[in-house]
């Protein structure tokens, strides 16, 4: 595979940290970062870095293929946080007012709160599921009130 600017970066980035910790003599290190901005193809700059500590090994596939070499964590995309439950719930809360005559609003309102201080706090993903179950949460609250509005001004006026 064809390794692109990011990948010579990412490469670079590994031969910087491993010359920082002593491990890559100054000689070797210019060399290195030199064949790393010639290199034309991932497995080129996946020699370049081998022996240097990359952090965890990435996950291998369940049958290994024969042509390919595994890929480094170094080129691997970062992980998506996970997302938050609590978001979720306000989702399918604030989804479920329209089935339930708006009952699921007020809990959809709670847990879309909840949700998104704990997403801020602790950067899961979620935020507009948080969002949307808040929104649709407090259309409901708003709806009741227009309908307990109406039917307090109905009753005072006709008494």
């Amino acid at each position: 595979m064809l390794a692109s600017h990011a990948d010579r970066e990412r490469a670079v980035d590994v031969l910087r940290a491993g010359f920082s910790e002593g491990r890559l003599q100054q000689p070797e290190f210019e060399k290195r970062v030199a064949r790393a901005y010639e290199a034309r193809t991932v497995g080129e700059l996946s020699l370049l870095v081998a022996d240097l500590p990359q952090g965890p090994l990435a996950a291998q596939p369940a049958l290994p293929q024969p042509y390919a070499a595994p890929v480094p964590r170094t080129f691997l995309p970062a992980p998506a946080p996970p997302t938050n439950g609590k978001a979720v719930g306000a989702m399918v809360c604030g989804i479920l007012t329209t089935m339930t005559m708006g009952l699921t609003g007020i809990p959809a309102v709670i847990l879309g709160h909840t949700a998104r201080s704990e997403i801020r706090r602790t950067g899961e993903g979620g935020d507009g599921f948080a969002l949307a179950g808040l929104v649709l949460g407090w259309l409901s609250v708003a709806g009741w009130a227009v309908v307990v509005v109406i039917l307090t001004l109905a009753t005072a006026s006709g008494a």
